[in-house]
């Protein structure tokens, strides 16, 4: 019987594509927690996307790359980044100064010749200008170091320049007032043609900034501290179904990923390195650390309440029904710790432009529950993202969650599949080499597995793989791990020692598929490999 519903409900997607093309909308957040939203088990307010996992879809098993600019050209083109050359490979050029092959085309160059236009809101963190990627409009918001202004972002690849008097800024507003603006000015003059809007929130990338208001909802929220936090967000994902694993163990040995030792004179005594016990800390600590995780959550507060503002638009140009509409973060919670662009005024109020604030590994342990690590790093705390999908005019499936395991470069032949569209063989006379993403259609109509030889992650010499329901990963510097993540998606017992033959198998098939990235990198460079050394050098420490 479940074969012919899954047919039936494909052929409901077939139809709905023959008669109307449907719009496609992409939300990314930036370093999110998986367990920040409230349909993920947070205890943040997230009413918007609550509602729309509600009468959609949860994926309890979608990934990112770990990092910020590779989840980005992931996204976009459909492949790891590393084959596109935009996150490094041994011996091969790659990062994020990297710059794509010709045959890496964004999303909107193949959605343009069936009539899409296409529009972006927000982050950009891809190589070259957003227009020249296929995007009819842009806000490219650059100035990631302060949320309370404009200064230093583009509009339609120009400069904008703020008044002298600029005030009421805020960038997450910001995102979403131009994204209505552009389906406002679509809804009047290309009311005929369906449309892709990628909507990139900075929020909540540090520095944490965020609204007074959105604040003093949370101030007192966190002096629980990070334990019980944890808990009892892992008691409503257990609940909800979404895990079915032990809580991860607090690691107090890991700290930020990047070492910046004199950021901790400038924030003061209330700052610590490491998720130390909650009553091992000082008073003052405790306070410092439950005020920087209530500007957190209200920079995802405020989001949430955004997202709505752009879901409302929709809704008044009658596009909500067959707008498929995906939100998922580049990444998971981040446990860097630093001080950047003007600094950080420690008498300033906390969440201020003067204020230069980062979450912490303590609480983004939390952010990340159940898992173990953070941004960065390929254990599941890093690469763990929320995926909420929602279409109510083809997908039938209201609130319910997916398990099979999927990534972000499924997401384009997922649009295209939908949309109808085959990509050409070649593009400018280069061949196209085949993407390894696969099409998420089939999980819409019901919990299916995706077939998938593995997913493949390398970032900053973290490492892994996974295949079916077994994960091979190891941090920078140490060995090999095994995890059996049908029953310990939390990575706490690793089997090496006990699967030596599963670890092997692992280790060359990650082995494999790395050696592949390095021969296609090497073959669509201009100047391979001497100019790996400039290249991999830009890829800067925090993102």
């Amino acid at each position: 019987m479940k074969p012919l519903l899954t047919l039936l409900a494909l052929l409901t997607l077939a139809s709905a594509r023959a008669a109307e093309r449907p719009n496609i909308v992409f939300i990314l957040a930036d370093d999110l927690g998986w367990s920040d939203l409230g349909c993920y088990g947070g205890e943040i307010e997230t009413p918007s996307l609550d509602a729309l996992a509600g009468s959609g879809l949860r994926f309890a098993q979608f990934y990112n790359t770990a990092r910020c600019w590779p989840t980005r050209g992931a996204l976009l083109t459909g492949y790891y980044a590393q084959q596109i050359h935009r996150d490094k490979l041994p011996g091969a050029a790659g990062g994020a100064q990297g710059v794509r092959p010709k045959w890496a085309r964004l999303l909107p160059d193949f959605l343009k010749p069936a009539g899409y236009r296409s529009y972006h809101s927000g982050k950009w963190h891809i190589d070259g200008p957003v227009l020249a990627g296929g995007f009819d409009r842009s806000l490219d918001m650059r100035n990631q170091g302060n949320f309370f202004t404009a200064k230093g972002n583009t509009v339609d690849d120009r400069p904008v320049t703020p008044p002298a008097d600029e005030h009421g800024y805020y960038a997450t507003t910001a995102i979403a007032d131009h994204a209505i603006e552009c389906l406002k000015d679509h809804a009047l003059n290309h009311a005929g043609k369906p449309f892709f809007h990628y909507v990139a929130f900075i929020a909540p990338h540090f520095p944490l900034h965020a609204l007074r208001e959105d604040i003093a909802k949370y101030r007192d929220r966190y002096l629980e501290g990070w334990e019980k936090l944890r808990e009892a967000r892992f008691q409503r994902q257990t609940a909800m179904g979404l895990v079915h694993t032990a809580l991860s163990a607090l690691e107090r040995d890991v700290g930020p990923p990047y070492d910046f030792p004199d950021a901790f004179a400038k924030l003061g005594p209330g700052e610590v390195k490491y998720p130390l016990p909650w009553s091992e800390l000082t008073p003052e600590q405790r306070r410092f650390q439950a005020t920087k995780m209530a500007i957190h959550a209200a920079m995802v507060d405020r989001m949430d309440h955004e997202t709505g503002r752009v879901i409302a638009q929709l809704k008044a140009m009658g596009a909500f029904d067959n707008t498929l509409l995906f939100f998922a973060s580049d990444n998971g919670a981040s446990a860097e710790i630093m001080v950047r662009h003007g600094g950080h005024d420690p008498q300033a109020a906390p969440g201020s432009a003067a204020t230069y604030l980062c979450l912490g590994p303590g609480f983004s342990s939390a952010c990340n529950t159940p898992f173990r690590r953070h941004k960065t790093w390929t254990h599941e705390g890093g690469i763990a993202t929320p995926l909420i999908v929602h279409w109510p005019a083809g997908i039938r499936a209201r609130g319910e969650l997916r398990h099979t395991p999927a990534h972000v470069i499924d997401f384009v032949p997922t649009v295209l599949e939908i949309a109808g569209i085959r990509k050409p063989k070649e593009w400018s006379g280069e061949p196209i080499p085949e993407a390894p993403g696969r099409s998420l259609v089939p999980a819409f109509a019901s919990d299916v597995p995706i077939a998938r030889d593995s997913l493949w992650w390398l970032h900053d010499e973290h490492r892994a793989i996974r295949v079916g329901d077994w994960k091979l990963v190891a941090a920078k510097g140490d060995p090999w791990e095994l995890y059996d993540l049908k029953a310990d998606r939390a990575e706490q017992h690793n089997l090496v020692a006990q699967r030596p033959d599963k670890a092997k198998e692992l280790a060359a098939a990650w082995q494999q598929q790395t050696d592949a990235f390095v021969a296609l990198v090497h073959k669509t460079l201009a100047d391979p490999p001497q100019s790996a050394g400039k290249s991999q050098a830009g890829t800067g420490k925090a993102q």
